[in-house]
């Protein structure tokens, strides 16, 4: 059911460092529209110089709520990445994570391939059962009921899994209750072998960590150092079920900061930040994914540097 990925995409043993990415999650730049591209492709090339090891962006439509007005900029995903790719050298990229409904299984395969491909082998497929019924109905998507919904995504993950086997897939046929393909030819095959490695977000312990134990490389779930104690924990049960080894699968977490070198008004410092964030390292996190909310302000770029920095040191 699952192949095992290359050492590098996992911690491997306490003794190595805690991942650091950086999520780009608002466009709303100084400079409007016109400024989107280069503050972007500036943000980006500091963040990869820096040594942050991943950059995401969401897979949304409009902004989405804590984060600012729907009306707020708001990027395609998958296109983002492309544009990432190009101004990048060694951090890995994906979206965290993407919407199942948004696209069919065929077109998720292909996209995370594509950018794998042309990034030099540094993409993640990022994916979960979604949840922002607004957006969806505002630029009709049609969204399924979460039941359905997650029943889907454990197709796309099937589609997924048989699309990256071999050289260029089984290319075989699919028959499953929402989705039907007559081949699975993937050519070019993806460079990360067996596989891009899948990340499924979400913490629900019926079924979305069932199904990152089946299918995943990768889980991303939200909260404290308790919370993520106890999600991990459920994970264990889980890949226990399965018959997966635990270790296998990156334990990953969002979190959220604005940085400052004095900590004022509602900030953190990179020292106070790290110190956070080595808490949940300790709760079995081993690659934090930070949105750091003024992170193309002036200045901003050095502390995000000493933030990854310290976290590395962790």
């Amino acid at each position: 059911m699952y192949a095992r990925l290359a050492p590098r995409t996992a911690r491997q043993g306490a003794s190595s460092p805690v991942k650091i990415g950086l999520q780009l999650n608002r466009f709303d730049y100084a400079g409007g529209t016109a400024a989107i591209g280069p503050t972007l492709a500036r943000v980006a090339r500091d963040a990869d110089g820096a040594g942050f090891d991943s950059l995401w962006v969401m897979d949304h439509f409009f902004q989405i709520r804590g984060l600012g007005p729907a009306e707020n900029p708001m990027l395609e995903g998958w296109t983002t990445l492309g544009y990432l790719a190009a101004h990048t050298r060694r951090a890995r990229l994906g979206l965290m994570v993407g919407g199942v409904h948004y696209r069919l299984p065929g077109l998720w395969v292909k996209a995370a391939t594509t950018l794998d491909v042309l990034s030099g082998g540094r993409a993640w497929l990022g994916i979960g059962a979604a949840w922002n019924q607004e957006e969806s109905d505002g630029l009709g998507f049609p969204m399924p009921p979460l039941g359905v919904r997650f029943e889907m995504l454990e197709e796309t993950l099937r589609i997924a899994h048989a699309m990256w086997a071999g050289e260029r897939g089984t290319e075989e046929r699919f028959d499953g209750r929402h989705y039907a393909a007559t081949r699975l030819l993937n050519s070019p095959q993806s460079l990360t072998r067996p596989r891009v490695p899948i990340m499924i977000g979400g913490g629900g312990e019926q079924k979305t960590l069932r199904l990152v134990a089946q299918y995943a490389d990768g889980t991303n779930v939200f909260g404290g150092p308790d919370t993520l104690r106890h999600k991990y924990a459920i994970l264990r049960e889980h890949c226990e079920a399965v018959g997966r080894p635990f270790e296998e699968i990156e334990r990953s977490t969002l979190q959220s900061t604005r940085l400052s070198a004095d900590g004022a008004a509602g900030t953190e410092t990179p020292e106070a930040a790290a110190e956070r964030f080595a808490a949940l390292a300790e709760a079995g996190a081993q690659h934090v994914v930070v949105g750091i909310q003024n992170v193309e302000q002036p200045g901003v770029a050095d502390l995000a540097a000493r933030l990854a920095e310290l976290v590395h040191a962790t």
